[in-house]
């Protein structure tokens, strides 16, 4: 006998689960970078474990390494296209970046399948806030506080408002 253990299939496959919920624990508790390292070994074995990389992506969104957390979401769009949550993150992700257009297209590929969620609705409306598309931005945010009410004393708080801020639509919204 050699000394090394052989594992079964079910074993390995308990083994990735346990360390990606050592993984998900350090996401939980605010810790990016331990979060990731087990994140990365799940995904040593398994480079397509779909939840690992949507949490390596949040992960990586948290150190503000923005483009890393998109390749991570990426990987997942590739198969699944409409990918809710990576839609979603990487619409954010590209939203920090700068890349509005591109944000824009993601939040609408969710929209196209569910318009009434409040959230994609929130996010494309500080987009557009972004691009100074006021009165686009206005009747979003304004459905997604219909939808949600939540937003309104978000939305008086967000810097992507900002611009927005002296407008009396706003105000009223926000108020």
């Amino acid at each position: 006998m050699s000394g090394f253990i052989n594992f079964s299939s079910d074993d390995e496959d308990v083994n990735l689960e346990y360390l990606y919920n050592i993984g998900l624990s350090h996401a939980k508790r605010g810790n990016p970078r331990d979060a990731i390292f087990y994140f990365d070994k799940v995904l040593d074995v398994e480079p397509t474990h779909v939840n690992a990389l949507v949490n390596k992506g949040n992960a990586l969104g948290k150190l503000g390494k923005y483009d890393q957390a998109i390749t991570c979401y990426d990987v997942i769009l590739k198969e699944n296209s409409e990918h809710m949550t990576c839609l979603l993150n990487k619409g954010l992700a590209l939203h920090y970046l700068g890349r509005y257009s591109q944000a824009i297209t993601c939040y609408d590929k969710i929209l196209e399948k569910t318009p009434d969620s409040a959230s994609v609705l929130y996010h494309k409306a500080c987009t557009k806030s972004l691009q100074k598309d006021t009165d686009q931005s206005l009747a979003l945010l304004e459905k997604a506080i219909l939808l949600d009410g939540e937003f309104a004393k978000k939305a008086s708080m967000d810097k992507d408002f900002d611009i927005l801020h002296d407008d009396p639509r706003f105000k009223s919204l926000t108020a």
